[in-house]
C-alpha cells in the first residue's frame, strides 16, 4: 500500500463520529475505574463490523471531551491511554524535521544517494517519509508533528527541535535562517500563508523581505510550544569560530557530528574527507562554546574488523568525550559507492550476530556521563543488500548483555523516566573527567538504585583552552546542559514525585556555582535554548550577546 494511502486510511479510522465519541466516553470511564486499556477497547467493538476504537481515537476523544467540559482533566487517565509514552519520558518532546536535498561536500563511499533526499537519507525512513510528504517545508513539518504528538496524548510545551538532512553547514545561510525561522513560526503558532514573503524560501523571496529571526525567538520565550533545544548535524571540518558564532545566532544548542572513525587510514579509504585531528579540534571548539556534543560512530566501515572497531571505540573516551553518541553500523546499500567494492569482493558486512556481539562488548565501557541515543539507523531492511536488516538491534543487544550479566551505565540506561522520585533519598554525585584541556563536571542526582533523576554539565576551561572569540565566555565557567527527567509535563503542571518538580534544577545550578567558585571562577555562562531563557533569567542570569551570564 502506498504511503499516502496508508495515511488516508489511518485518518479515516480515527475520525470521531458522534457514535465513536459516545463509545469512547464509555470506554474511558471503564479505564478510569481500573480496566486494562486494550481489554476495554477490545470488549467494545464498533458497530457494523468496523473493528475497534484505536488508542489515537481514544486520546482524541479525551481531548475533545476535556475541551468541551464534559469531563474533567485527569492526568492519571491520560497517562494510561497515551500512545508511545517513551517518546516524552526523557522530559522533552522531540520534533524532527529534514532540510531539502542539497549538494554535500562529502564523498563518503558508504553514504546512499537519492536525488529526492538530502545526502545519506532514504525516502522510506520514518522521519524522511514525513518530510517528503510535506515537501520539506519546515513550517508544515513542525506544525504537523506537534499536532500528531498532541493527538497521541503527548505534551508539547517543551520541544527539542532536531534538524536533520546531511551537512547543515553546507547549506546557504539565508536558507538556514529562513528554515529555522519557519520552524519557530510553527512552534509559536504563527499564521501560515504561503503567499506571504515570510513563507517562501530565500530563492523566491523579494529583496525587501528580510528574515527577522530575533523577533520569532523573542516570541518563543513565552509561547505555548517553547524550544528547549535546537540540534543540527554537520561535519567536523565545517566547525570554526565563525561557524559557532552563526550557530548561536540561530539558537543552536547541540551539534551532531559524524566522527565515524578515529583511525586516519579508515577515514581515508572510505573517502570521508577529513582526519581525526579535525574531529578533535571541532569537538574542543564546540565544548569551549558550550554546545552539547553528539558524535556518530560507524563500525564495519571498509577496512575495519570487529577487533579493530573494539579498539577504535575506546579512543572516543580520550580527548573527545562526547556527551551523547549514535552508533550507526555501516549498512550496505545499492545506491552507495561501497556497493561496487562489495561486488568486487573487497567489502564484507558484519552479520547480525557479529554486530550484537561487538556492541554488547563495548556498551558496558561507555562512561556514566554519556548518553547512547541510537545503536542502529531506521533504514528499512528492504534497502539492505547484505548484512544486518534488524532495526530492533538495541533490544537484541540488551538481551545479549542480560545473558552475560553485563550492565550499561550510560545516561539513557539510568534515566528515571516516569518513575516517582523521593527527594530525601537522592544523593548528589560529581563525576569529574578531563576532555582535552577542559575539566568536566557531570553533577547528578542519583536514586538509591542508581537511577538518574537529573544532571548538569559544567565545563571548567583551562587558561590555554581553545578560544571561541565570544566575549560572553571570557574567563567564565560554562553550563552546557541542565536536564531533569520524568514524563514531559506542561509548564506549571505538578506531578507528585516527578523529578521535574522537586526543584532539582535549581539545586544543580547552586552546586555548579559552588564548584566553579572553588576552582577560582567568578563568572558563569550558560548556553540557553530560546525557550529556557526565562528559567535562567529568574535564577540570576542576565542577557549577554549569545549566552546568559552572571557573577558568582
Amino acid at each position: 500500500m502506498e504511503i499516502s494511502e496508508r495515511r488516508k486510511r489511518w485518518k479515516k479510522i480515527n475520525i470521531l463520529t458522534p457514535e465513536k465519541l459516545a463509545l469512547a466516553h464509555f470506554v474511558l470511564e471503564e479505564i478510569r475505574a481500573g480496566s486494562d486499556v486494550m481489554r476495554a477497547l477490545r470488549t467494545h467493538p464498533l458497530e457494523g463490523g468496523e473493528g475497534y476504537l484505536t488508542k489515537a481515537a481514544l486520546v482524541a476523544a479525551y481531548n475533545q471531551m476535556v475541551a468541551s467540559g464534559s469531563i474533567e482533566p485527569d492526568r492519571v487517565l491520560l497517562e494510561k491511554i497515551r500512545m508511545k509514552p517513551m517518546r516524552t519520558l526523557s522530559g522533552v518532546t522531540t520534533v524532527t524535521v529534514l532540510t531539502k536535498a542539497y549538494p554535500c561536500p562529502g564523498k563518503c563511499i558508504f553514504c546512499p544517494t537519492d536525488v529526492r533526499m538530502p545526502k545519506s537519507y532514504l525516502p522510506d525512513e520514518p522521519g524522511a517519509m514525513r518530510a517528503l510528504e510535506h515537501q520539506f517545508d519546515p513550517y508544515e513539518q513542525v506544525h504537523a508533528r506537534i499536532r500528531a504528538l498532541e493527538n497521541l496524548g503527548h505534551p508539547t510545551d517543551k520541544i527539542e527541535l532536531l534538524i536533520l538532512g546531511g551537512t547543515w553547514s553546507s547549506y546557504r545561510r539565508d536558507y538556514q535562517e529562513w528554515f529555522v525561522k519557519r520552524c519557530f513560526d510553527a512552534m509559536n503558532g504563527s499564521h501560515h500563508d504561503t503567499h506571504e514573503d515570510h513563507g517562501e524560501e530565500p530563492e523566491r523571496m523579494s529583496v525587501d523581505s528580510a528574515v527577522n529571526l530575533s523577533e520569532v525567538q523573542a516570541i518563543n520565550e513565552t509561547t505555548s510550544h517553547r524550544n528547549v533545544g535546537l540540534v543540527i548535524e554537520t561535519r567536523p571540518d565545517e566547525i570554526n569560530p565563525d561557524e559557532i558564532r552563526w550557530l548561536r545566532h540561530l539558537g543552536v544548542t547541540k551539534v551532531q557530528m559524524g566522527a565515524q572513525s578515529f583511525d586516519d587510514h579508515i577515514l581515508e579509504i572510505n573517502k570521508r574527507g577529513h582526519d581525526v585531528e579535525s574531529t578533535r579540534k571541532a569537538t574542543a571548539l564546540l565544548r569551549a562554546a558550550g554546545f552539547k556534543i553528539v558524535l556518530h560512530w560507524m563500525p564495519n566501515l571498509l577496512g575495519a574488523t570487529p577487533q579493530s572497531d573494539h579498539a577504535d571505540f575506546a579512543k572516543m573516551w580520550t580527548d573527545f568525550c562526547p556527551d551523547e553518541i549514535k552508533i550507526y553500523p555501516n549498512q550496505l546499500l545499492a545506491n552507495a559507492e561501497l556497493y561496487e567494492y562489495w561486488k568486487r569482493g573487497e567489502f564484507h558486512p558484519y552479520t547480525t550476530q557479529e554486530l550484537i556481539d561487538l556492541i554488547a562488548d563495548i556498551k558496558p565501557t561507555i562512561p556514566r556521563y554519556c548518553r547512547v541515543n541510537r545503536v542502529i539507523r531506521d533504514i528499512p531492511g528492504n534497502n539492505v543488500v547484505e548484512g544486518n536488516t534488524r532495526t530492533s538491534l538495541r533490544q537484541d543487544i540488551q538481551s545479549e548483555m542480560k545473558k552475560r550479566g553485563a550492565i550499561c551505565q550510560c545516561v539513557r540506561c539510568r534515566e528515571v523516566r516516569g518513575k516517582s522520585v523521593d527527594s530525601d533519598t537522592l544523593r548528589m554525585d560529581d563525576l569529574i573527567y578531563q576532555a582535552g584541556t577542559t575539566e568536566e563536571h557531570f553533577i547528578s542526582f542519583v536514586t538509591p538504585d542508581d537511577g538518574l533523576a537529573g544532571f548538569i554539565r559544567l565545563s571548567l576551561p583551562a587558561k590555554d583552552s581553545m578560544l571561541t572569540g565570544m566575549s560572553d565566555l571570557d574567563g567564565a565557567a560554562l553550563i552546557r546542559e541542565v536536564h531533569v527527567y520524568g514524563q514531559s509535563l506542561a509548564v506549571g503542571a505538578e506531578q507528585t514525585g516527578a523529578a521535574q518538580h522537586l526543584g532539582l534544577g535549581t539545586r544543580l545550578l547552586e552546586e555548579a556555582d559552588k564548584v566553579a567558585r572553588t576552582n577560582g571562577f567568578s563568572r558563569m555562562a550558560v548556553i540557553s535554548a530560546i525557550g529556557t531563557r526565562h528559567y535562567y533569567l529568574d535564577r540570576g542570569f542576565e542577557r549577554g550577546e549569545y549566552y546568559l551570564v552572571k557573577r558568582i
